[in-house]
């Protein structure tokens, strides 16, 4: 009997699917990694903008009245929605200041959140 070389049709078909199978598998990781990293950029960038409207407020001597205000910001090429509500606190001369960014598409997901305190000036 003499043997043939090479692979036989079955053989390179479940090397095929397995192949296949591997790739869609790295597709799908690399699918994570990058929704992983787009997360990971937005709130970022929302907690970059709460930061930074706090470094305004402290640089102004602001002393605000007790309010919930909202505004919307651009960071990084990314529209976001920074809700500020400043509060009392037992000492008259310090102010709560709770900040919540979330992103403008979707304004219901808060992405970032701060709080800070600032004194009266």
């Amino acid at each position: 009997m003499k043997r043939r070389l090479g692979f036989t049709l079955v053989e390179i078909l479940v090397a095929m699917a397995i192949l296949a199978i591997a790739l869609a598998a790295t597709t799908r990781a690399a699918s994570l990694a990058t929704d992983g990293a787009r997360e990971t950029r937005g709130r970022l960038l929302a907690t970059w903008a709460a930061g930074n409207r706090l470094a305004e407020m402290r640089a102004r001597g602001l002393f605000p009245a007790p309010a919930v205000t909202t505004a919307t910001v651009e960071q990084g090429g990314l529209s976001l929605v920074v809700q500020e509500t400043v509060a009392t606190t037992p000492n008259p001369t310090i102010l709560r200041v709770d900040f919540a960014v979330s992103d403008a598409r979707v304004p219901g997901r808060v992405l970032s959140t701060h709080t800070a305190f600032l004194v009266k000036p």
